[in-house]
């Protein structure tokens, strides 16, 4: 293995799926800073990695918490300041249901290999009018869907432990958020990245108003 090698996400059938690992150290991009100034606080960011976000917002002056399983990320985060909790989205967090917004990004809807559930999970962290914020693959003209996986990160030679996995298509959106209490804002190109997200809102915020 070198420093040149790059990083791959691949599932136990062959297929490379998407990651962009160079991102997760980089200083936000002006196109996610201007998707960072609509997040209202605070902000959990699951799966939050280094901490890029996190930082990003504390600068912002939102109030942000960072969440990651991974004691490297972790280290990175806090050796930056940022506050962060090496723990699983599904572990007991603080502030249940008090949660402006929670941010799925890189990818992070594919944690666990379910997304009803991660979105379950996520419309319970969430304040009454909270939103989750999801990064998915773009349109297509033919439907995608979700599909699960067994994964690994490999980089040269070395090969890390399976895990589970989803990707999700942004036609499967809507009814993955309506089976999990949330219901589809808008979804939202980067279009110079070539990225979308989706806003989901909570249900029960929508019967209140109507």
């Amino acid at each position: 293995m070198t420093a040149t090698d790059a990083v791959v996400l691949r599932a136990d059938d062959g297929t490379t799926l998407p990651l962009d690992p160079g991102r997760w150290h980089a200083e936000p991009t002006p196109a996610e800073d201007r998707l960072l100034a609509h997040l209202a606080g605070p902000v959990l960011d699951v799966g939050c990695g280094p901490g890029r976000f996190v930082i990003r917002l504390g600068q912002r002056g939102v109030m942000a918490l960072g969440v990651d399983p991974a004691p490297a990320a972790v280290a990175l985060c806090r050796s930056k300041g940022a506050p962060v909790l090496q723990k699983s989205i599904f572990d007991p967090l603080p502030g249940q249901g008090r949660w402006r917004t929670v941010l799925l990004a890189d990818g992070n809807i594919g944690i666990g290999g379910d997304p009803l559930r991660l979105l379950r999970r996520c419309r319970e962290l969430l304040a009454h009018d909270g939103t989750a914020v999801v990064e998915v693959e773009a349109p297509s003209r033919a439907a995608t869907g979700w599909r699960a996986y067994r994964a690994r990160l490999e980089r040269g030679g070395s090969l890390g432990p399976w895990f589970s996995w989803a990707v999700v298509g942004a036609d499967a959106i809507p009814d993955l958020a309506l089976a999990a209490g949330l219901h589809l804002l808008r979804l939202e190109p980067i279009v110079t990245e070539g990225r979308w997200f989706a806003r989901l809102g909570c249900e029960r915020a929508r019967h209140a108003v109507a």
